[in-house]
């Protein structure tokens, strides 16, 4: 990893919850890419299994950040423009459904499920965009993680199915929006990776065992294989992607 290649970008990592969160692999390679963190965590209980994290990592903001909560997103930011006065690049690595929503048929999953998944997993990406979008003066690049299940039925993905599709098209919208500031929106969509998230997925050892037999090369992908992708999309070798929906699967979403 090029140690000067993000030297001086700010950036911003939204979903830490351990050292097997794709967000905790975003996070490493940006450092070792040089970029001045900010890391979050969800409450004080889940403050304990992060804090080992941002004693790592050395962040110079670590705040709490529950999008739920009222005002803690817009008090992150408020910390940002403090110490910062900007920012250069945003990643979203949250998502959640109530376990009865997610693993049941989704024709019976709740109004009440329904609009928390998607609150949390996609509009809160809308307002981490409206609030960075003031700081990103020279431009920048935000991140969501996405799936395959958005594209095409992945048995037991359910209610996360169309939650992600609503991303995937969020960022299409957001891409045309912000292009004339210089921001660039992005959704990776990585394979299968054992988080603790993936966790809530009926059957999800028979998803990544399938993921490794039947795609092209083979292999599983890691929380640092996506890290190393998005810093290669936030530098600006990367300067004219945007808008699309990047997959690192091993070849797997080729399948159908």
């Amino acid at each position: 990893m090029d140690t000067q290649l993000l030297k001086g970008k700010k950036a911003l990592i939204i979903g830490i919850a351990n050292e097997s969160s794709i967000a905790y692999g975003c996070a490493k390679m940006l450092k070792m890419a040089g970029a001045d963190l900010a890391i979050t965590y969800l409450n004080e209980k889940a403050k304990t299994h992060v804090d080992n994290i941002a004693n790592e990592l050395s962040p110079s903001i670590y705040t709490k950040c529950d999008v739920t909560s009222s005002n803690d997103l817009e008090n992150v930011f408020k910390e940002i423009e403090t110490q910062w006065q900007e920012l250069d690049i945003l990643i979203h690595s949250i998502a959640f459904a109530p376990k009865k929503d997610l693993q049941g048929p989704i024709v019976e999953c709740s109004k009440e499920g329904f609009l928390l998944a998607m609150d949390i997993s996609c509009h809160s990406f809308i307002r981490m965009a409206n609030l960075a979008k003031p700081l990103m003066k020279n431009g920048g690049a935000m991140f969501a993680m996405s799936f395959h299940g958005s594209q095409k039925v992945v048995e037991h993905y359910n209610l996360m199915g169309p939650v992600k599709a609503a991303l995937e098209c969020m960022v299409r919208y957001m891409a045309f929006e912000l292009g004339p500031q210089n921001i660039r929106i992005i959704a990776i969509s990585p394979g299968p990776v054992k988080t603790r998230a993936a966790s809530g997925l009926e059957e999800f050892d028979k998803l990544i065992n399938k993921a490794q037999e039947q795609s092209p090369l083979k292999s599983l992908v890691d929380i640092f294989d996506v890290g190393a992708m998005v810093t290669f999309l936030s530098s600006k070798y990367a300067k004219n992607i945007t808008g699309d929906t990047l997959y690192i699967d091993a070849g797997y979403h080729l399948l159908g």
